[in-house]
């Protein structure tokens, strides 16, 4: 288990210095290429699989488990099943994960980035009590990192303040209107032809 564990973890983040990744990962995590979804896919399919199954619950006992098991139903879900209802089928786990590992302190034994993807599903709720939870989260984590860091998690609050306003001002993520079978609004409609951003999925 704990292989496994160190598998999904050791892919996403690569080694970590003073709580951060050594190298950028910003493409992997960001990018959404259609090569990081095939290697995804390849390596981690099977397990994302079972996550959404229920079968690898037991890796919650732990906080490394509990985070790799939040990048697996929370992360890629969204690779290995994008522009299709099932990219957000692990969100309620994930959601669920993440809010008992906050209340048990787990969050507080990783490191800042991994937090960040401990934190995720908070942004991705359509709830904006849950977006204001993230907002607190970030916020914290901008007092406790060093100067010379506190840009990458102002860039990281800065996101969550995004989703956050679109929670506010329209209940739901209008990008994942449509793979949803939802009708959007006209001014939902007007938003979307105004935004290039896709991170609202």
């Amino acid at each position: 288990m704990v292989e496994q564990i160190d598998e999904v973890l050791n892919f996403w983040f690569g080694p970590l210095v003073d709580g951060f990744t050594q190298s950028d990962k910003s493409d992997l995590w960001w990018g959404g290429s259609s090569e990081h979804d095939r290697l995804i896919t390849e390596l981690f399919g099977a397990q994302v699989r079972r996550a959404l199954r229920g079968e690898l619950d037991h890796w919650a006992d732990t906080p490394r488990g509990r985070l790799a098991l939040i990048i697996l139903l929370d992360q890629f879900t969204r690779t290995i099943y994008r522009g299709s209802r099932e990219a957000f089928s692990g969100d309620s786990q994930a959601l669920r994960l993440s809010l008992e590992g906050r209340s048990s302190g787990h969050d507080r034994a990783l490191e800042f980035v991994e937090r960040t993807f401990f934190y995720m599903p908070l942004e991705h709720a359509e709830s904006l009590e849950i977006q204001e939870q993230c907002l607190r989260c970030f916020e914290e984590m901008l007092l406790e990192v060093p100067q010379s860091k506190r840009i990458q998690v102002e860039n990281w609050l800065d996101f969550a303040v995004q989703h956050h306003e679109q929670i506010k001002r329209f209940g739901r993520f209008p990008h994942r209107n449509e793979v949803l079978g939802r009708s959007s609004t006209p001014e939902e409609l007007a938003f979307l032809l105004q935004s290039h951003s896709r991170w609202g999925q």
